[in-house]
């Protein structure tokens, strides 16, 4: 990894020595399995929305109050309730938190997690360790939540409460950009394997020692954490090289850089305290553990404690400067300012305590202002000032406070909103004019002429090219796409930039040529347009050839994008280790290959029977990758590849062949034989095989391979095809909000 550009580049994102669990690790019904289980009644695709699937949330946020929302949570910022007192009689920081904490769960290497679908109001989220008492932030919320209504989700709330928390304490904001559409139920991430939470004697993700790296596409050190243990790596204070390295290691999978790191946990850690009154085991569990009539609170639900302000969530105690509710430059200038000694919390948490502090540098009492106590660092902080990178970054920032201003302000913006795809998605009168390289900017495109994709479409179809050649291209192209972060897809048609150019899945000598031959007959055309229209050029031949005319339909007006607007190394995570689709695996990993083809099909946002047809179709039109175990015919089950036939279903069910492994030195490929004759007739992966083993996958097989379904194969083919080559559409689907 590269530390100051957050490169992640290379390695299996599934790699380690653990079973992965079905890419989900430990579920929530492992950790609470007395919580209530709700899920059935969403079985058979039933939907949990109450709002109904065809509410448009954002045209109810366009109708929004924004400046009346706005005062509203500038009012609550100090309007302190006596059910959970604001610490200095401000909420800011702990919304702050919230809302750090509600994005920052956001992990490059598959795109899950962050503030986009407001998580964090569901388990396990809202009960990690990390989040402790964000419970009654939240519930502060929700009286404004009911007053707005369906016009702003909680997603967007969460944000939106950070950014007028920092502003109402003289921060900076560089913007803010609402659209984020809630979920009812919690989302399918892999958080880990671990079995039990942070501060539970679990070791580090990262144990160089023992040669173990953070598990991709983890992000956090630890099961429970957000970011690292602020004590040190594994709560060992004595370790800085291990701290710098576990910070620099979370935050580059966060999509942040050395600056960005710097920025955010000294702008973060400006603003109020941390919480360490008493030993954890003195108050109660999480939320999802607790007694019913608590009503979802967990953690601390004592009133005299509240009121007293013996709180405990990280078990640190103390606030960082002076002034822990308004924005400057103390958290540096103390740094700097003072040695420090290791000290305990009276939670028995390490933390770090500046040396003889004169008394105008300490801090407010959170409940007594007239009271005076030390400010603390934690290890983390700590970091700042030893590692050499962060070092320099940090006096830069004691010195410049107007370059903290503006760095602190930038990141925070891509904290909260790197999650959510392209800046015509983002909505409201704060959305900044500048767009900025990690939004992946695309050109505005123009739509062709109908006379001029018939013209294109005849000649690339008369170039050369066969069928599967055009349509791995174009899978090439809009594939990348993951509904995660709204990263990817066919726009701006990056498939010819690196480092998608080269990638091992997309055979780059055979691409290049295509890509080639395109560019040659586009004319007026985008390369991005040209590059789907010759794939659904090739897909119409194919049905022809099967016995059916049919038009694939076509979106038109997409831009391309040039190395400029490309940030080459964050799109090395999109890399894909696998695609099911095409037959492709690059080395053996930990996880079942059928497992991360499921993964690949949820990031593509595809149902059951479309991830069906489309491997199925895939294989008819011989579009599996040359890398695919050493071949480019492996699970192409069809005697005539290149018709968009439903072949490989009828021929991978055919009883009369028998299957069997290739050989005894592994279980990814296999071979089918005649089981009369004995006679080889077909190779094929666990990725084709699990559509006839698994009983639910082996259902939707057996419907394209039934007589009379060969026009619904084609047709829901072609259906499939159409979403992914336009799920990254959003200069079309979002133009009417703007």
């Amino acid at each position: 990894m590269d530390a100051k550009t957050g490169d992640i580049s290379g390695g299996c994102p599934f790699n380690g020595s653990v079973d992965m669990r079905n890419l989900l690790g430990r579920t929530n019904r492992d950790w609470w399995p007395q919580a209530l289980q709700v899920d059935i009644l969403t079985e058979g695709g039933r939907s949990a929305n109450p709002y109904g699937e065809d509410f448009d949330y954002a045209e109810a946020f366009n109708a929004l109050d924004y400046n009346a929302l706005k005062a509203d949570l500038t009012a609550l910022m100090t309007d302190s309730q006596p059910w959970w007192p604001a610490d200095y009689g401000h909420y800011g920081p702990f919304f702050i938190r919230m809302a750090w904490h509600a994005a920052g769960t956001y992990r490059t290497g598959d795109g899950r997690g962050g503030s986009n679908s407001g998580q964090q109001r569901f388990a396990p989220l809202n009960s990690w360790p990390d989040n402790g008492n964000l419970d009654k932030a939240r519930r502060l919320l929700w009286p404004i939540k009911q007053k707005y209504g369906k016009n702003i989700s909680w997603a967007d709330l969460f944000i939106l409460t950070g950014n007028v928390a920092i502003e109402s304490m003289g921060g900076p904001v560089f913007g803010f950009g609402g659209g984020r559409a809630d979920v009812f139920e919690p989302e399918s991430v892999y958080w880990g394997t671990e079995e039990q939470w942070v501060n539970e004697g679990v070791a580090t993700r990262i144990q160089p020692k023992e040669g173990k790296a953070l598990e991709n596409p983890l992000a956090a050190i630890q099961m429970g954490l957000i970011y690292v243990n602020p004590e040190g790596p594994g709560g060992n204070p004595h370790d800085p090289e291990g701290m710098a390295r576990d910070m620099r290691e979370t935050f580059a999978r966060m999509a942040m850089n050395d600056e960005e790191t710097v920025a955010l946990t000294a702008g973060g850690h400006a603003f109020g305290k941390a919480h360490g009154a008493h030993p954890a085991d003195t108050f109660g569990g999480a939320p999802e553990s607790e007694d019913l009539h608590l009503m979802g609170f967990g953690w601390l639900n004592d009133a005299d404690e509240i009121a007293s302000g013996n709180i405990t969530t990280s078990g640190i105690e103390g606030a960082w400067t002076p002034n822990p509710t308004q924005w400057g430059g103390d958290y540096f200038r103390l740094l700097f300012k003072y040695d420090f000694e290791l000290v305990k919390s009276p939670a028995g948490a390490h933390q770090w305590q500046p040396i003889n502090p004169d008394p105008e540098d300490m801090a407010p009492d959170a409940r007594d202002p007239s009271k005076k106590v030390p400010t603390m660092m934690t290890t983390a902080d700590m970091a700042l000032k030893w590692d050499p990178e962060y070092r320099k970054i940090s006096e830069r920032f004691l010195h410049d406070q107007a370059a903290l201003d503006d760095a602190f302000a930038r990141a925070w913006f891509k904290l909260c909103h790197r999650d959510m795809g392209p800046k015509v998605k983002y909505l409201g009168p704060e959305v900044p004019q500048e767009t900025l390289i990690w939004m992946d900017p695309v050109p505005q495109g123009t739509t062709p002429s109908d006379a001029e994709v018939a013209r294109f479409k005849a000649a690339i179809m008369d170039s050369g090219l066969s069928v599967r050649e055009l349509v791995k291209a174009a899978w090439a192209s809009a594939s990348t796409y993951r509904n995660s972060d709204h990263r990817g897809g066919a726009n701006g048609a990056r498939i010819r930039l690196e480092p998608q150019r080269s990638w091992a899945v997309n055979d780059p000598e055979e691409l290049g040529r295509v890509l080639d031959t395109i560019e040659a007959h586009r004319g007026t055309l985008s390369m991005a347009d040209a590059i789907v229209l010759a794939g659904n050029a090739a897909i119409e031949k194919a049905a022809k050839d099967a016995g059916f005319e049919t038009e694939v339909p076509f979106l038109g007006g997409r831009g391309d994008a040039t190395d400029e607007h490309t940030d080459a190394a964050s799109f090395e995570p999109l890399e894909p280790f696998a695609d099911g689709f095409r037959n492709y695996l690059k080395t053996k990993a930990q996880v079942r290959t059928e497992e991360m083809l499921i993964d690949r099909a949820h990031l593509l946002g595809l149902s059951v029977p479309e991830m069906t047809v489309l491997v199925g179709g895939m294989r008819a039109l011989g579009a599996v990758s040359k890398h695919a175990h050493h071949g480019n015919k492996i699970g192409v089950l069809t005697e005539t590849p290149g018709k968009l036939t439903p072949d490989f279903f009828r021929n991978l069910l055919d009883m009369g062949t028998k299957w069997a492994p290739v050989d005894d030195s592994g279980d990814e490929e296999y071979v089918g034989t005649d089981r009369a004759s004995g006679e080889e007739k077909w190779r094929a992966t666990r990725t084709d095989l699990v559509f006839g083993s698994n009983s639910i996958l082996r259902a939707q097989a057996e419907v394209y391979a039934e007589s009379g379904n060969e026009g619904k194969f084609v047709c829901d083919f072609i259906s499939a095809w159409n979403k992914v080559m336009n799920a990254d559409r959003f200069d079309v689907t979002w133009a009417k909000y703007h």
